[in-house]
């Protein structure tokens, strides 16, 4: 029996930049040539466990400067320009999500840099339904795929982790909800309308 459902963000409720080019993009803009490719993302994946859990990705705009002898527009925002701009609406799991929250409560358990999912909701860029909890790892100062993360969400949850059913669409981070005995749903954001179509077969399937 499923009482409780975590959505990732990311990836599944939005179309972020996974499995897609929206990252180089991002690289193109800053002007990261590919000289440079392999030194920014060293650079990248040094500073993102920080932002996933309260940095400002906004600091990062100096270093990358000085970093790669760059010059940035003055009022450039990396959250807002860099990334928010490109994500896009998943329409598809909207009615997937629709149907889930007729049947039991759900949440929003997400990696986020600080200030991303306000952002988020102002591009509305999520369906319109309320969650019952939201696991931001920037706010809680935790990220997937450390199990305390989810530890913290089966709480908020107040149900038992294998009542809780986690939708993710990176193979780690559903591992870990599996270690807590979550029940998982790995999404995959290449191919939106079929995993879509998928997930809402799964979710028939189990609840009966």
């Amino acid at each position: 029996m499923i009482s409780f459902v975590y959505f990732d963000l990311g990836g599944v409720v939005i179309r972020d930049f996974s499995k897609t080019d929206k990252w180089q993009e991002l690289k193109n803009e800053l002007g990261i040539t590919s000289k440079k490719d392999l030194e920014f993302e060293e650079f990248w994946k040094k500073y993102e466990p920080d932002l996933c859990v309260g940095r400002d990705v906004e600091t990062l705009k100096p270093l990358i400067e000085e970093k790669f002898d760059l010059k940035l527009p003055k009022y450039y925002s990396l959250l807002t320009n860099g990334f928010v701009n490109r994500f896009r609406k998943n329409l598809s799991i909207w009615p997937v999500v629709n149907r889930v929250k007729k049947s039991c409560p759900i949440g929003l358990l997400t990696n986020m840099y600080p200030g991303m999912l306000n952002s988020i909701k102002k591009h509305n860029l999520l369906p319109d339904v309320e969650w019952d909890a939201i696991i931001d790892s920037s706010v809680v100062e935790l990220q997937k795929p450390d199990l305390k993360i989810f530890e913290l969400a089966e709480q908020r949850a107040s149900v038992k982790g294998q009542e809780i059913l986690f939708i993710g669409n990176t193979p780690g981070h559903v591992k870990s909800a599996s270690e807590l005995s979550w029940q998982t749903f790995l999404y995959d954001p290449a191919d939106l309308k079929n995993s879509s179509q998928k997930l809402l077969e799964f979710w028939k399937t189990i609840s009966g």
